[in-house]
Parts: C-alpha cells; sequence; structure tokens
C-alpha cells in the first residue's frame, strides 16, 4: 500500500498542472528504410482535441509513465515541433516526462528509439553507425511535417532538437557541430574514464576510413532552429571551429553532481566555452547526476534493476540531499520552455 501510495505521488509531481484543460495525444508508428535497413520505431506527443480518458504511456515496474491518450485526433492551429533523441543504451520512454510536459505546453514532440542503442537492442555494429543519430531525426522530421492530419501542423521555422547523453552529443550534430574521430581519441588518451571515451571504443566507429570519413561529415539539418543539451558526452571530439559557428542557440543544461565517467567540467561546461556566447546559455544543476534526466523510477524500481543488473540500480540515483527528481524535471522544463519561447519568438 504505502509502494502504491508513494507511486502515485510522484505521478501527481510529475504531471502538469493543467492537464486537464491541454488533452494530449499519442501515436507510434514505424519509418521504414529499405535502401538502409534501419527502420525506426517513432513516438508523437501532440496538442489534442478530446474528451476521452488518457491512459499511462511507457509506464512499468521500474519507470512512471506519463498520461495521453491514444490516437487521439491532433487540436487545431499550428505547433512547433521538438524531436528528442535518447541516450545509449536508453529509449524513447526515458524520456516521457518532458515528451509529455512539452506537449501540454503546446508543442509536437516526436522522439525515435535510435538501432543499436536501445535499452533491447545495443547492436555493436549498428550502435558503431553514430553518423545515422542526426539522420534519424531527420526522418522524424519528415514524418511530421509530411502528416498533419495525424499529428497536427508544424509551425514554420519552430523545430528545435533535445537530446540527453549521447542524445546531446546527436543534437549538436544535427546544428551543426562537427566531430573529429583522431581529436577525440587523442582526448581520450588523456581522460580514458570518460564514459564517453569508453563507449566510443566499444563501438568503434570509426574502425574503418569510410566510417571515419562519415563520422566527420557535416550532417546538420538546416530545418532545426534551436537545441537542448541534457548532460551531453562526446563533446571533447567537437572541432572548435564549427562550436564557434554553430548557427542556431543552445541551452545546454548539466547534473552537477560529478562522478569518474561523467565530469560536468570536462563535457558540458568544457564545451560551452566554445560556443557562441551571445546565443548560448549554461545551467549546471547541482543536485543533478547523469540520470537525473531520465524518467522516475518507482519505490522499488532500483530492486528490480539491482535484481537483474546488477549495478545499474544507480540510474536512480540523484545527488546526495537532493531535491526529488519530479522537482529537477520540473525545472528542466521550465528552463527549456523559457528557452525555446525565446527562441522561436512566440
Amino acid at each position: 500500500m504505502k509502494n502504491a501510495l508513494a507511486a502515485l505521488l510522484l505521478l501527481c509531481l510529475t504531471a502538469p498542472a493543467f492537464a486537464a484543460k491541454s488533452p494530449v495525444g499519442f501515436k507510434t508508428a514505424t519509418l521504414p528504410d529499405a535502401q538502409n535497413n534501419r527502420p525506426l520505431e517513432l513516438v508523437v506527443w501532440y496538442p489534442a482535441a478530446t474528451t476521452a480518458k488518457p491512459t499511462l504511456i511507457a509506464d512499468n515496474a521500474v519507470f512512471i509513465g506519463a498520461l495521453a491518450v491514444p490516437d487521439a485526433p491532433p487540436a487545431a492551429g499550428e505547433h512547433p515541433l521538438v524531436v528528442l533523441s535518447h541516450g545509449y543504451g536508453g529509449n524513447w520512454g526515458k524520456l516521457v516526462w518532458l515528451a509529455s510536459a512539452l506537449a501540454h505546453r503546446g508543442y509536437i514532440v516526436a522522439a525515435v528509439n535510435h538501432p543499436g542503442t536501445t535499452t533491447k537492442d545495443r547492436n555493436p555494429q549498428t550502435a558503431a553507425q553514430l553518423w545515422q543519430r542526426p539522420a534519424d531525426l531527420s526522418r522524424a522530421i519528415d514524418a511530421v511535417l509530411a502528416q498533419p492530419k495525424p499529428f497536427g501542423a508544424v509551425a514554420n521555422g519552430q523545430i528545435a532538437a533535445v537530446g540527453h547523453s549521447l542524445g546531446g552529443w546527436t543534437v549538436l550534430e544535427i546544428a551543426g557541430a562537427r566531430f573529429d574521430p583522431d581529436l577525440f581519441s587523442r582526448d581520450c588518451n588523456a581522460h580514458p574514464k570518460l564514459g564517453g571515451c569508453i563507449g566510443y571504443q566499444e563501438m568503434n566507429p570509426a574502425g574503418t576510413p569510410a566510417g571515419k570519413a562519415r563520422l566527420a561529415a557535416d550532417l546538420s539539418d538546416k530545418r532545426v532552429t534551436a537545441i537542448v543539451s541534457l548532460d551531453l558526452g562526446l563533446s571533447r571530439g567537437f572541432t572548435d571551429a564549427s562550436l564557434a559557428a554553430l548557427p542556431v542557440p543552445a541551452l545546454v543544461i548539466a547534473g552537477g553532481v560529478p562522478s569518474e565517467d561523467m565530469d560536468p567540467q570536462l563535457e558540458s561546461a568544457d564545451m560551452v566555452k566554445r560556443l557562441p556566447e551571445a546565443t548560448t546559455k549554461y545551467v549546471e544543476i547541482a543536485d543533478a547526476t547523469h540520470f537525473s534526466f531520465m524518467s522516475i523510477c518507482k519505490p522499488g524500481g532500483m530492486a528490480l534493476i539491482e535484481e537483474s543488473s546488477p549495478g545499474d540500480g544507480m540510474i536512480c540515483r540523484d545527488g546526495e540531499g537532493a531535491r526529488p527528481r519530479a522537482v529537477i524535471q520540473q525545472q528542466v522544463v521550465g528552463l527549456i520552455s523559457e528557452f525555446l519561447r525565446r527562441s522561436f519568438r512566440q
């Protein structure tokens, strides 16, 4: 009973106060790709015109989901579009707290599962194709723009990309940052314990000349006009010149609790020094860890994770003496909403 009450309290904390007045729809789709054999699982949250009772999406024994009405008709009018990119080993479900909150604020929010780097699909060969991640987001944009009837119409020039961890790297790439595999490899010799270095070596995306060239190429999508990075990794491989010339405004949010494999001073804070000062905002949340940007764990969720994957229960922890994760995430939603409002001049 106590666990059930605690879970209900957390759900109430994460649900927008005006949810009843601003219903949200939810749809899933598969984007085929015969050419590259890379079908994508796409999910879209959007302002809806419905009085139907919402159901919990991406709710399971470990993580709290978010409420939406499956297959609801979209609300009238045009809405900004946000595409989401999850981290290595994550999936779109780990960002439902953000997708739901933004949809309640009037955004169409599309997310994909990046093949090879998701919770249930960690294929090293597929994961090594890092250059496909920005392209995945472009395909999500294509799909939403092409289908206003099920998802709603997208406002002209108002498309943003938001990513966590490796997803943060992904949105920097789609904005125009360029990655230098040789630079990153040299830097990893000096910082071998950074999580980005460890994951990069496991994937080996620059293991062939062709892979190296594709990783260093321009992977930008000019339709993206603002980006948000949540505690990104691999940032030390971006070239100074490409960061200095980034053509879109950027909000960089970091977890302020350092760890051996994720130190904000070596990742987010270091990258911000190389981005344009006039169009970049940096926020370091003192009590947030790298995993504070993932879904809230239910009471007992950590124990369930430890049973199946010892040591991974840490994803349920925030900083010592931290505010509840729901409160941290409310801060993040507020920061992102204000940044996008200013970027899109709504």
